[in-house]
């Protein structure tokens, strides 16, 4: 436990009663509900988990203890709260991945350049003075060769190992004007407005592998039972 800007014992009963308040304030927006996705549930949820952290951190830093909740990361969508009837989408889209194999990723990059050099250009290693040893140049030439979509078709010729990913579909009222966004084109999209959103990430296999684990150990566990009572002597 470090004593640099360590909190004081009131910072941390002050964090404590937030909680106990920030408690009452979502069990009567609970009680208060007026549908599934009542926005005064969901915002009482936010306030709860955002003081519930505060306080986790505050005692640890201060007494080198932790909490027993687990705190959600905010990876939700609040009520859709955009046009019934769409007239434009914006469909934004992440995709991660880890550089594996750079040779495999400098190779493919130079064979796409020689493949792009005129005929008479095409003396000597076309492609190798193009890329380089420079992985940056080799994403830049096949990035600019193929479509996303054949990228992450492809990952792994290219010397590519995939990561998360995530497709956001927001909606709007009208198509934006031509070169409106390009400066950011990637400032955060108002949650209200994503119709819908679909995720990819190894973390989910590994959720469901804990599943099924249950699954196999309650069986076993019920096999054993069985045995118990099916047993010689009954």
């Amino acid at each position: 436990m470090s004593d640099a800007a360590q909190p004081s014992a009131a910072e941390v009963r002050a964090a404590a009663e937030a909680v106990k308040a920030a408690l009452d304030r979502h069990l009567d927006a609970v009680e208060r509900r007026s549908g599934e996705d009542d926005p005064a549930v969901y915002a009482a949820f936010n306030d709860l988990a955002a003081a519930a952290e505060v306080y986790d951190e505050l005692l640890y830093d201060a007494y080198d203890e932790v909490t027993p909740f687990e705190i959600p990361g905010d990876d939700s969508l609040p009520p859709y709260a955009g046009p019934d009837e769409p007239s434009a989408l914006s469909v934004l889209i992440r995709r991660d991945y880890a550089v594996v194999e750079p040779q495999r990723l400098l190779a493919q990059a130079r064979r796409v350049a020689e493949l792009d050099q005129a005929p008479a250009e095409q003396a000597g290693p076309a492609g190798a003075a193009v890329v380089g040893d420079s992985v940056q140049s080799a994403i830049g030439v096949l990035f600019g060769e193929y479509e996303p979509d054949e990228i992450a078709s492809r990952h792994k010729e290219f010397g590519l190992e995939e990561g998360d990913s995530t497709l956001w579909v927001a909606a709007g009222d009208e198509l934006a004007e031509p070169g409106e966004w390009l400066a950011a084109p990637f400032d955060q999209p108002d949650p209200q407005q994503v119709v819908c959103r679909f995720d990819v990430s190894s973390v989910f296999d590994e959720d469901l592998d804990d599943d099924e684990d249950e699954v196999e150990d309650d069986d076993e566990a019920e096999g054993e039972d069985d045995l118990e009572v099916l047993g010689p002597g009954n």
